[in-house]
């Protein structure tokens, strides 16, 4: 991992954000579809937890050294992790997930790329 983890495979917000910039992770969005819609990540891949947990591959995956998981506060992408694991990713976790992103700064748009908001 290009990046410094905060505890056991988390990372902050800027350094996901780096990564995703530098392409050196994949940003692996966990929430639901509407949460999606009205807010998201640039260059984020979508796939709820709950698709994850049925077994659904990873969009990108093979592309990126590391997958970083973001939901809205940190609860499902801590699970998310876990499954990746299992499956032999290296994946880790963004604190504070979309929630701290917004405070952040960090950008976030919408399902037609306009300026989205986190629900």
């Amino acid at each position: 991992m290009l990046f410094s983890r905060r505890g056991h495979g988390r990372v902050t917000v800027t350094e996901a954000h780096r990564a995703v910039q530098e392409g050196t992770a994949l940003l692996l969005d966990v929430r639901e579809a509407d949460e999606w819609q009205a807010g998201h990540a640039p260059g984020a891949c979508h796939l709820p937890l709950s698709r994850l947990a049925a077994g659904a591959d990873v969009p990108g995956a093979g592309t990126a050294a590391t997958v970083v998981v973001i939901c809205r506060s940190g609860r499902r992408s801590q699970a998310a992790v876990r499954l990746l694991s299992q499956r032999g990713h290296d994946a880790t976790d963004v604190v504070g997930g979309m929630e701290r992103w917004t405070r952040q700064g960090l950008p976030v748009q919408d399902d037609r790329g306009g300026v989205g908001t986190v629900i």
